[in-house]
């Protein structure tokens, strides 16, 4: 086995829900998805399609009339893309594993801002890369990025920035003005931006195209800039598998070459799903980040108000990331939770070393009150301490 995966840690994640399995007295949120069912129309789609027959291979770049539906989709929400600017992937994990592959070498410097999913750390890091990382800073439960910092961490000598936001975990969101100073930085050092945009229709603030700030708002076609999204949160489609990747031309070549040894395509009835998915995004969205918001608002309050709980409520994304004082290992905490007090949550210390005693606790659940049983749990349990 090569040394990279030798050295790759194990999904803490995984490790907090597999102390979890076989007991259904557990109530979950360890995993960032929603509990509610993928809608009947974008399900019927996919039906549809396999009763048609669609069984087979497609282009490795996806079907025409899902990359012009989501060519469409995003230009309604930005400076309009053209489909050819389009991939679809199995995945957005898929996406970015093959964004970081066309672009990072072994031995190549990779720096990432965290607390961040552990994937978009571990794959630079599986293909040899030199993986640094600019924390965000934590105050009062709010984390921000300190510009002076990451400017400093990235230089001529850095090949690829990865930024996801917003965030996952702590739901921080970029403003216009440190995407700018990002993309303009970027551009004097010739690094490339991996943006993780997944979450971007997920986001809770006031805006007129009901998204958070993207990159493609200010960025040009050929700005050395990947662009990232998935169908799995904004549609409720995490076990389908379908993501796109928003390319500078000069890109799309290659990664339709990328696709190919990969995976070869993303399957049809997946696709067929998706357009449906498009089709129907201004009855289903809106509803989605309305319910979240809701979540959002009914747990974050509850944590904030127990001893010596810090909590700020996230602007996008579907995460509260808190902390409790007194107690140091997100992991012990987060296995003992599930065991003394039948609570799945995240450990922080999954995102990054600066995470250390934090917890993220996924709140999209269809009923709220799930989240208030939590709550209850968790109370009741720091009560016993």
């Amino acid at each position: 086995m090569r040394e990279a995966i030798h050295n790759l840690e194990a999904s803490k994640i995984r490790e907090v829900a597999n102390a979890g399995l076989g007991r259904d007295d557990v109530l979950a949120f360890w995993f960032g998805e929603s509990d509610e069912v993928t809608p009947e129309v974008i399900r019927q789609a996919a039906i549809d399609s396999l009763q048609r027959g669609e069984t087979f291979y497609a282009h490795n770049l996806g079907l025409p009339e899902l990359r012009e539906a989501i060519a469409r989709y995003t230009s309604a929400l930005h400076p309009a893309v053209d489909a050819s600017r389009i991939a679809v992937t199995s995945g957005g994990v898929s996406a970015l594993m093959l964004a970081v592959q066309a672009l990072v070498d072994a031995g190549d410097e990779v720096v990432a801002v965290t607390p961040v999913w552990p994937n978009l750390t571990a794959q630079p890091a599986i293909l040899g890369a030199q993986v640094r990382t600019v924390p965000l800073v934590p105050a009062d439960g709010q984390w921000t990025l300190d510009l002076a910092a990451l400017r400093k961490a990235v230089t001529p000598k850095t090949r690829l920035l990865i930024v996801n936001a917003p965030n996952n975990p702590t739901g921080w969101t970029m403003t216009r003005e440190e995407q700018q100073a990002v993309l303009d930085h970027c551009r004097e050092t010739g690094t490339w931006i991996l943006a993780d945009e997944v979450y971007e229709r997920l986001y809770f603030e006031p805006t007129l195209n009901g998204c958070a700030p993207s990159f493609l708002d200010i960025s040009r076609p050929d700005d050395r800039l990947v662009v990232t999204h998935s169908f799995s949160k904004s549609f409720l489609m995490t076990g389908w598998r379908l993501g796109w990747l928003v390319l500078p031309p000069a890109l799309v070549d290659g990664i339709g070459k990328l696709i190919e040894f990969n995976t070869s395509c993303a399957s049809v009835f997946t696709q067929r799903a998706a357009v449906a998915a498009i089709e129907h995004t201004a009855e289903i969205t809106p509803r989605v980040v309305a319910h979240l918001k809701q979540c959002r608002d009914t747990l974050v309050p509850l944590l904030a108000a127990l001893p010596g709980g810090q909590v700020a409520p996230a602007k996008g994304g579907m995460y509260a990331f808190f902390r409790l004082e007194g107690f140091g290992d997100s992991l012990d905490l987060a296995k003992r939770l599930v065991v003394e007090a039948g609570l799945g949550l995240a450990p922080g210390n999954a995102f990054a070393p600066e995470a250390q005693g934090w917890l993220r606790w996924c709140f999209a659940s269809k009923d709220p009150q799930r989240l208030v049983q939590g709550v209850e749990r968790l109370k009741t349990w720091l009560s016993k301490q």
